[in-house]
């Protein structure tokens, strides 16, 4: 959570964008303009020894601000980095091996399920929270409405936290927080080239302000 107080409802997930010259910058601004529950860092293929170096520059500047940080990527990197968590887009074993090594002491989501059978199988491993989309594959201005269905029935359903993918229109965080989802991931609406960070985030903060439903006994 960022230094505001945690609101009761739809909170923001922030996917940083691939490196680039500006990236602690920008996600400084992002950081700066209201709630953020949390970064995921994904290593968008990146070699190991760079992912950790980006990754130990990017790391303090949420945690100063009370974000959580979550890896998307070789689970060392994220002891090594002091992050508070790990995200798993793999099979069933290997999350499963993340939980039984790492939870006790981090975050561990899960990623990569298409369908309802592909998140309840992953569900049995009692990761803490299942991400519906793919990082990077927000480039249309709604929502996957594969994610949004999803969502909305694991939200009802299941009580294990979900995350669900915005699209690159930052009005899409509406569509994501009426399927009842604990949170909605912003990436290419916050960090495009052309889009200004803390804008988009104090937009999105709005939005959820004025239409996410209050949790109850959450």
């Amino acid at each position: 959570m960022s230094e505001v107080e945690t609101p009761n409802r739809c909170r923001i997930v922030l996917i940083a964008p691939p490196a680039g010259a500006d990236d602690a910058a920008r996600l400084e601004a992002a950081l700066s303009a209201g709630d953020v529950a949390s970064l995921i860092l994904p290593d968008y293929g990146a070699d190991e020894a760079a992912f950790q170096a980006r990754a130990e520059r990017l790391t303090p500047l949420a945690q100063a601000r009370g974000v959580a940080v979550i890896i998307a990527g070789e689970p060392r990197t994220a002891a090594r980095v002091q992050a508070d968590g790990i995200h798993v887009e793999g099979s069933k074993s290997e999350l499963a091996d993340a939980v039984r090594k790492y939870q006790d002491r981090m975050t561990i989501g899960c990623g990569g399920a298409k369908t309802r059978d592909d998140a309840l199988e992953l569900g049995e491993t009692q990761p803490d929270y299942i991400f519906f989309g793919r990082f990077g594959y927000d480039l249309k201005p709604e929502p996957h409405p594969r994610n949004l269905t999803l969502g909305a029935w694991w939200s009802q359903m299941i009580e294990l936290p979900c995350i669900v993918m915005a699209g690159a229109d930052i009005q899409s965080v509406q569509a994501v927080a009426e399927t009842g989802a604990e949170f909605v991931a912003l990436g290419t609406a916050v960090f495009a080239p052309d889009a200004d960070p803390a804008c988009m985030v104090a937009e999105a903060n709005r939005l959820l302000d004025r239409h996410a439903p209050v949790f109850e006994d959450r």
